[in-house]
């Protein structure tokens, strides 16, 4: 993997398998992560996948990984602030994509922060949904 700006975006997929241990992407996960810390890759991603993730662990691993995920890696990421013009634009892509595409607001949301603020940006996700937008996707 050559990320040449040694920046990501994260999607909930990439956080859960991280976090959770009975994931199948839990030791490809692993291997991101230790790629990132080797080679100082600064992860990013918004107020909704936090809050994505955050709900997701807590219905299907536990309140404590939800609250760890809260206290240890959110202070790590880099978030994504944006007005509502980006959510805006992503209830546009929702209309426009949904029809034939199944991707949530959210992925709505994420291809505009990183299509439109980020360059297009790599992105760490399990999700297909990205890939299906046209986005760089690891692994």
């Amino acid at each position: 993997m050559n990320l040449s700006e040694n920046k990501a975006f994260c999607d909930t997929s990439f956080f859960f398998a991280s976090l959770c241990p009975h994931d199948t992407n839990f030791e490809k996960a692993g291997v991101l992560l230790e790629y990132c810390k080797d080679n100082a890759v600064t992860l990013y991603t918004t107020w909704d996948i936090i809050s994505e993730t955050a709900t997701l662990l807590r219905y299907r691993l536990s309140h404590k990984a939800a609250v760890e995920f809260l206290g240890t890696v959110k202070p790590a990421l880099s978030i994504i602030k944006y007005d509502d013009s980006i959510r805006d634009a992503a209830e546009k892509v929702f209309k426009r994509l949904s029809r034939d595409k199944k991707i949530s607001f959210c992925d709505a949301i994420s291809y505009v922060v990183i299509t439109g603020m980020l360059d297009g940006m790599p992105c760490f996700t399990f999700d297909r949904d990205f890939k299906n937008l046209g986005l760089l996707v690891y692994p």
